[in-house]
């Protein structure tokens, strides 16, 4: 009888401890939990250890970190009626608090599902107002109007809309080859007006250096000039002033030398010396004489 009692012991003992184990819950930092007993809404769980009634309350964890959201590509006409494949993607959190983790639960079902179909919808309405070349160089704008679109439609919710970027917007493929062969021939275009802008500032250069090459000739040129008539400008001054009186003197001896070899007739004055003669004949007037008392001779 005493070893029947013993093993009933054993037996609650071990069905104690199997119900406070199977009750022990333990909470990451990166999650949040919400205790329901008995289908409704009991307590908030924080990170840590927890025990639950089993069978009576059951937890569910919410993961509170940044998740992404990868919105499925899908394909919008554009205004100017052009298929486009978007995709996008948007990265969220639940609130750690305890009433946003129970909106996050109790007022939508399934947030990544929601938050996907919101955000094509959104992308459609967003981009189904642009060209497809606007809405390729205005990312910026739609990626801030998505994601405040997604901040108002989602105030209930108990997240947080971190950010929400367009991931690729692809025009169909034959738009895709015009598209690149007009980016082509602009890229080509801005390299021949490069290239003709460094070979007009090359051909400045070199004409700029032959036109100081000329200045430089040029003055050269002039400065030599000026050397030489300034030299001759001194010969003629010490001509002036050294020769003139002898030059005078072997005019009349070369006039003389000259009319003597030819046996020239020359008339001289009465009462005149030799080198007045020679002064008549190379061409220099003789000083004034008295009319009256003038004679010649011939020889």
């Amino acid at each position: 009888m005493q070893e029947y009692t013993t093993l009933w012991i054993w037996m609650l003992c071990i069905i104690i401890g199997v119900f406070f184990l199977t009750g022990i819950k333990i909470i990451r930092p990166t999650h949040r939990g919400l205790v329901e007993r008995l289908g409704k809404y009991h307590h908030f769980a924080s990170p840590g250890f927890h025990w639950l009634v089993p069978v009576v309350d059951k937890m569910y964890k919410v993961n509170v970190t940044e998740q992404l959201v990868n919105a499925d590509p899908q394909e919008i006409i554009t205004n100017d009626n052009l298929n486009a494949m978007v995709d996008a993607q948007i990265y969220y959190k639940v609130k750690a608090e305890e009433e946003n983790v129970k909106n996050s639960q109790y007022n939508v079902n399934n947030v990544n599902y929601q938050i996907v179909n919101l955000s094509r919808s959104t992308l459609r309405n967003i981009i189904g107002t642009m060209s497809l070349k606007s809405a390729n160089s205005e990312r910026g704008r739609i990626n801030n109007d998505l994601h405040e679109i997604l901040i108002k439609e989602t105030t209930h919710w108990g997240i947080d809309i971190v950010r929400a970027e367009l991931k690729e917007i692809d025009p169909p493929e034959d738009v895709q080859d015009t598209m690149n062969k007009i980016v082509k021939a602009e890229n080509e275009k801005i390299a021949a007006v490069d290239f003709a802008t460094a070979a007009e500032t090359t051909a400045d250069g070199i004409k700029r250096a032959e036109i100081k090459k000329a200045e430089g000739v040029r003055q050269a040129r002039i400065l030599s000039a000026e050397g030489e008539a300034e030299a001759i400008r001194l010969v003629n001054e010490a001509a002036d002033r050294y020769f003139v009186g002898n030059s005078q003197l072997l005019k009349r001896l070369e006039t003389a030398q000259f009319a003597l070899q030819n046996n020239a007739k020359i008339i001289v004055p009465a009462n005149q010396q030799l080198i007045n003669v020679i002064s008549d004949l190379a061409g220099i007037a003789s000083p004034q004489k008295d009319s009256s008392t003038t004679h010649g001779a011939e020889r």
